[in-house]
Formats: C-alpha cells, sequence, structure tokens
C-alpha cells in the first residue's frame, strides 16, 4: 500500500476540519496566542535568532510561534493543504518562515541545510516506518553543537487502548477520523507503526546523537484521550490504580 498518499489524504482531509476547530482555535492565534507549550518553550530555550528545523509541522502554528520567538524556521509536512494553510497565516500575520510540502523521508534526500535546532513533536512518530532513517536525516540537518528536540506522547498510553507497543515492521492499517472536537464522524484510511521508546533513542544513537536527556511526564497539554482529568496547572492526566500513568516523553540529543 502507498502510505504516503493514504496518510497525506487523511491529513489533507484532517487540515480543513483542524482549520475551523475549538482544539486549534485559529483565531486565537491571529489574535498573538502562542500555541507552544511551557514543556518545549523550557527545553529549547531561547530561539531568537537561531536557524530552526521543525519536521512534522501540520499547518504551522507552531511553525510560525517559533517565528514571533525570532527563530529563523523551516517547517516541513506530507500534507499540501496543511502547507497551503500555513502559508496563508504567515502572509496574512506578515511573519517569516518557510514552508516545505515533502515526505519526511523525500525530504531527507534533498535537503542541504542545517540548523541550529530540528524539532518535532505531539503525535508524528507513528506515521514513520523507518527510524533509523529519521534519524540520520536529523543528524545531517543539524549544524555542529546543534540540537535535536522531541515531545512526543509515550506509548504507554497507547498501549492501554489496544495499540501494539512492539513492533513487527509492519503498518497498523485503520479507518479512523480525526480527535478534534468538531470531527463529524467520516473516517479516512490511515497506516502508522509501532515504536518502542528503545527504538527511539536507538534509532538516534545510531545515527550518532549523543542523548543529553530523556525525561517521561504524568500529565499532558492536550485533553485528547478518554477518561482524562484536569489537574490544577491546567493539564491533563490519567489514572490507573490511583496513580497517574506517563503520557508524554521527551528527548534532546546534540550533534
Amino acid at each position: 500500500m502507498d502510505y504516503k498518499n493514504i496518510n497525506k489524504t487523511a491529513w489533507d482531509n484532517r487540515t480543513v476540519t483542524h482549520v475551523k476547530s475549538k482544539f486549534y482555535d485559529v483565531d486565537g492565534f491571529r489574535a498573538g496566542k502562542s500555541t507552544l507549550n511551557k514543556l518545549e518553550l523550557n527545553l529549547l530555550g531561547n530561539v531568537k535568532d537561531k536557524s530552526l528545523l521543525h519536521l512534522q509541522c501540520h499547518f504551522g502554528m507552531d511553525t510560525l510561534s517559533f517565528a514571533r520567538l525570532g527563530a529563523n524556521v523551516t517547517g516541513v509536512d506530507i500534507s499540501s493543504a496543511a502547507i497551503e494553510q500555513g502559508n496563508a497565516l504567515k502572509t496574512e500575520l506578515d511573519l517569516q518562515a518557510q514552508f516545505i510540502c515533502a515526505d519526511i523521508y523525500d525530504f531527507a534526500k534533498e535537503n542541504k541545510q542545517q540548523f541550529d535546532h530540528v524539532f518535532t513533536s505531539y503525535g508524528v512518530l507513528c506515521w514513520l516506518h523507518d527510524l533509523k532513517t529519521w534519524a540520520q536525516m536529523i543528524k545531517r540537518a543539524l549544524k555542529p553543537g546543534g540540537e535535536f528536540h522531541l515531545v512526543e506522547f509515550h506509548p504507554f498510553a497507547d498501549v492501554l487502548m489496544g495499540y501494539p507497543y512492539f513492533s513487527d515492521g509492519q503498518a497498523l492499517v485503520e479507518q479512523e477520523g480525526t480527535y478534534t472536537e468538531n470531527c463529524d464522524g467520516t473516517e479516512h484510511t490511515i497506516m502508522t507503526w509501532a515504536h518502542t521508546l528503545s527504538d527511539v533513542i536507538n534509532a538516534l544513537i545510531g545515527a550518532g546523537l549523543n542523548i543529553k536527556q530523556v525525561v517521561e511526564y504524568a500529565s499532558s497539554p492536550y485533553d485528547c484521550f478518554e477518561d482524562m482529568t484536569q489537574m490544577e496547572d491546567g493539564s491533563y492526566c490519567i489514572m490507573k490504580n490511583d496513580s497517574p500513568i506517563p503520557l508524554l516523553f521527551s528527548i534532546k540529543a546534540t550533534l
């Protein structure tokens, strides 16, 4: 099956729904709201005048939020509808950013630029079938001394929802709707892959990156799973046997 066209079609359709959703709050972004969370802001630190590559950027509000912080930012996504929306927002709000419509692996073959930071976050790894090539691309895209930052949903939550933890290398093919509150029940075919935490870490090590930090988190800024409990700080957790399960993890690696 052609995962590129299958997943591109799904994300083209999701983009149309997402830009109208309260979940993404495009009007709030237009009014000046940043879509970046404290977690990634604290991890990356000051990005002013830094070059930043944002992988799997969707329709670019995080990318443009980095631009508002002064970063020289490039966003990459497989969805042409998402890139079109990102460019429209960039023009409307007079922000400086570059958007590239490309599958990650096609981008890996073509990219010659190097960046101070490479960043990717929240629901990105499951769309990747080859972590080794992904990690090698990240290494080649970093300047000497550059930093890679990943913030991702923890696979523990996926296991509780019935998904496999260990991968047999085969894609999971599903009919699935989107996750925003305005989903109308329409489903599209998607292809995803399972990755263990060690798969991700070892791919980065194997590419020659230096792992500086791995952190697991008991809460998420997003209310996007069933049975979530809102905490005092506004984040969300899932309790099992009176204890929170891990919902996120982050990795910092350097070249």
